[in-house]
């Protein structure tokens, strides 16, 4: 008989698929003591028990490869531990080239690889053949090889995690509903069954193709959709009987199927084409039907009909092969393809692990990784790719349709640096300009917002035209780069999140927050929020406009994942301020170049001269009329201002600014100008330089960090530690002899025959005409002319530590000059 146990505990974890059990096996593991499961059916219910199984190392991603290593890991020493058979085989998997692009897609996800422990081999069609000699090799150009990949029985791994859950002591409760939520004063939850009501600390909602069902209990719409996913098994084949080890799994990305031996048969499953693919929909409209736990949809034969085919081409053994199953199930997915990991903002104490379509292979990373965030209050290691933070109130129903019948399609497409993909936009997140530049740029997709990367001018190949090498916007990208360099660029910054921070505790609440000190009344300054390890969960400007009233920005991909970690910090400290997030209100206009003051000048009755509105500080004004919070400082390195104002004045001020900036030949620049631009400056950026994987010190960022403050900030004694230790790398600044391929960041560097490091961004230098990217390396070989090598496509190329910044910035060089030294 189904009972709840107790009526209070540490976490309730709501959902018995493999990711809720292997949370809940996690936090016990780790020692929390009133850890509960409730599941409204049983254990594996709903997308798990029916799963493929598959489990590979092999992820595009950089974070996520680390959760992959982790769950293969744990896989391995399960059935020790529990003394539950997992049914865990671990063939290796191959995933097939056919075409050339597919072969430099493989190189280039070599160079990302090589930095991690996972082990992948870029391996000859030969080597092909003889791992798996079913093949039809007419079109086998390469594979891409991890050995230690397979599959895994779903079922068998789930009842292990909860038989390892139950020895540490959680409780995993079922058949019992969570029929409603309610928040209490304190903090707490109450989690509402037919049984009774449990007390909990937190909630985590694990509740896969119901976790929409839970999340609107509390008023929130998760953009989930559920795919139907098909996959086919056969009987016995003689040919695969005959051999002497299980074959690989292969993944066949131009027939978009994967394949794989069950018993002594055949397992496939394709991913359908846009128009193909099949969501149900009317679960998002109508609901989950309620009784919806082991079932399975009708399975549709003739929807895969083509994909079947092609499997039968690459392995002929196929067409002789009687299909006795076929598995059509609901997986759930988020717009981009991956879950929805962490506290969500706006509620607290709510936590999601939703949205996995792959949850087999990211269920043991992920309880690992969200048991450690939960225990230690900060993420072990850096994941915002799946913070559920970045959606928000743009990701309609809509878009979540859209762009999950695109995810699902282009499961197997290839993965390009600067990818872009359009379905589901433009979203709501237009700016005053989009309708005006839309067909003059190529826009970039940043958390639902359309921004410019680069402008097209007579004569431009446009267009998005993705590739591994310099494509169609590598020259008017230097093109805008010459144009802020020379005269003066406007670009539109609108898609910053941005925040208002007002009340008695202002000043106080920032000084514990970040590592600088707080700005005075009419400055600005950079500043990082630390967590209490010293890493750098943020960074942004802060200005106090008024006597403690302050505005925040932060890049758009941080807005609400920086906006969660402030309120939080405000509850748990009592502080007695109020916070407004003004993103979707307010426009803003980057202006920059030598001419910029000269351009602004004509608009306003301030005086904008250098004694008068000085580098860093911040002030109301009006241009052209219109309200504006001008701040001097700009991105680019170069003279700028980043012009604040109203949504609905951002195409008249553009307009006033275009107009009267003619005579200095006034043009746009988009964000790749801008990046090259910043680069040249030797300015870091967050996601990149720093993030949750790095500290401030080894980041480079001693200037903006204040130890002697003497406020304790969150993160300072962490820091004073790690400065007492020494650094074991550092952040280095190369330039690279390269040919028509630049780098990314994330690449891999090489020092006698060894990977010793990796890129964390990169570009072409328009200023000194040859590549330049930001490297971790270790102390020993970061000092200025130590040579490396940095690998792209494949090949390892000459890079050189230089001192930095390539070009000096505006404020410097002025200063410089008023020295009578000569600025080079």
């Amino acid at each position: 008989n189904p009972s709840l146990g107790k009526d209070r505990a540490d976490t309730v974890i709501i959902g018995g698929g493999c990711v809720g059990v292997s949370l809940a096996y996690h936090l016990a593991k780790a020692g929390m003591k009133n850890v509960v499961l409730l599941e409204k059916s049983e254990l594996t219910a709903g997308s798990t028990w029916h799963a493929a199984g598959l489990t590979t190392y092999f992820h595009p991603g950089i974070n996520l490869k680390k959760i992959h290593y982790y769950s293969i890991k744990l896989y391995e020493k399960l059935e020790e531990e529990t003394g539950q058979i997992v049914g865990f085989h671990q063939p290796g998997s191959i995933r097939i080239a056919s075409t050339p692009t597919r072969v430099d897609e493989f190189k280039y996800q070599m160079t990302r690889a090589g930095w991690h422990p996972t082990e992948q081999y870029l391996i000859t069609p030969e080597k092909v053949q003889e791992l798996f000699p079913l093949l039809n090799m007419d079109t086998v150009l390469a594979g891409l090889y991890n050995p230690g990949d397979g599959h895994i029985d779903p079922y068998s791994l789930t009842m292990a995690l909860a038989a390892g859950a139950r020895k540490y002591g959680a409780q995993l409760n079922y058949p019992v509903q969570v029929t409603n939520l309610n928040f209490r004063s304190d903090g707490k939850w109450e989690v509402e069954t037919p049984l009774g009501i449990i007390q909990t600390k937190r909630v985590v909602n694990t509740a896969g193709f119901w976790a929409r069902e839970i999340g609107k209990m509390i008023g929130l719409q998760h953009p989930l959709i559920p795919v139907h996913h098909q996959y086919v098994v056969t009987s016995s084949i003689p040919e695969v009987k005959a051999l002497k080890r299980e074959l690989p799994v292969i993944r066949n990305l131009e027939g978009l199927y994967y394949l794989r031996q069950e018993r002594d048969g055949l397992l496939f499953g394709p991913y359908e084409s846009q128009e193909k693919m099949k969501l149900q929909d009317s679960w998002v409209t109508h609901g989950v039907p309620p009784g919806f736990g082991k079932e399975l949809f009708e399975s549709d034969l003739n929807r895969i009909m083509e994909y079947i085919e092609a499997a039968m081409e690459m392995v002929p053994v196929l067409k002789h092969a009687n299909i006795i199953n076929t598995i059509a199930g609901p997986i759930t997915y988020t717009p981009d393809i991956l879950p929805m990991v962490g506290p969500h903002q706006g509620v607290r104490n709510y936590w999601v692990a939703i949205g996995f379509g792959y949850g087999i292979i990211h269920a043991g990373g992920i309880g690992k990784y969200l048991s450690d965030w939960i225990l230690d209050g900060e993420p072990p290691f850096d994941l915002i790719e799946l913070d559920p933070n970045r959606y928000g109130k743009w990701t309609t129903t809509e878009y979540t349709a859209a762009k999950a019948r695109e995810s699902y399609g282009f499961n197997n497409i290839i993965g390009y640096p600067k990818e872009e993909r359009f379905a589901g936009r433009p979203t709501e997140r237009i700016s005053g300009l989009y309708d005006l530049l839309k067909s003059k740029c190529s826009m970039g997709f940043h958390a639902g917002w359309e921004q410019p990367h680069w402008f097209y001018k007579p004569g431009d190949e446009t267009g998005y035209k993705p590739s591994f090498r310099r494509t169609n916007w590598f020259d008017p990208v230097g093109r805008e780069y010459k144009q802020v360099m020379e005269k003066v660029g406007v670009i539109d910054l609108s898609p910053f999140g941005k925040f208002k921070v007002k009340g008695s505790d202002s000043v106080k609440l920032l000084d514990h927050l970040f590592a600088n000190v707080v700005p005075k009344v009419g400055s600005t300054n950079i500043s990082h929020m630390l967590t209490p390890t010293g890493k750098v969960y943020a960074e942004l400007t802060v200005s106090q406009l008024d006597p403690g009233e302050f505005m925040l920005v932060t890049g758009s991909g941080s807005e609400l994942h920086d906006l969660r970690w402030i309120e939080e910090e405000v509850v748990r400290g009592d502080y007695k301020v109020h916070i407004e997030n003004m993103t979707d209100e307010m426009g803003v206009l980057g202006i920059a170049g030598p001419y910029a003051r000269h351009v602004l000048q004509k608009l306003t009755t301030e005086d904008l001269s250098d004694s008068s509105f000085k580098f860093l500080q911040a002030r109301h004004l009006k241009l052209a009329g219109i309200a504006v919070t001008a701040i001097r400082i700009s991105y680019t390195g170069e003279l700028g201002w980043e012009l604040y104002h109203r949504k609905e004045d951002s195409l008249t001020l553009y307009s006033a600014i275009m107009e009267v900036g003619q005579k200095e030949q006034i043009d746009n620049f988009g964000t790749y100008a801008l990046n090259a631009l910043r680069l040249e400056k030797g300015f870091r950026a967050w996601g990149a330089e720093m993030n949750c994987d790095t500290n401030p010190l080894e980041a480079g960022l001693e200037y903006f960090i204040k130890l002697n403050k003497p406020t304790d900030f969150i993160g300072k004694q962490a820091l004073k530690e790690i400065k007492e230790m020494g650094l074991k790398r550092r952040l280095a600044y190369l330039t690279l002899e390269t040919d028509n391929v630049d780098p990314e960041g994330n690449e891999s560097v090489w020092h006698n025959g060894k990977v010793i490091g990796n890129t964390t961004s990169g570009c072409f230098s328009y200023g000194a005409q040859r590549s330049l990217a930001f490297a971790y390396v270790p102390t020993e070989l970061s000092k200025v002319g130590q040579n490396l090598e940095v690998e792209l496509l494949g090949k390892n190329y000459s890079a050189t530590i230089v001192q930095e910044p390539l070009v000096l910035t505006e404020p410097t060089r002025s200063r410089l000059q008023g020295k009578g030294r000569n600025p080079k």
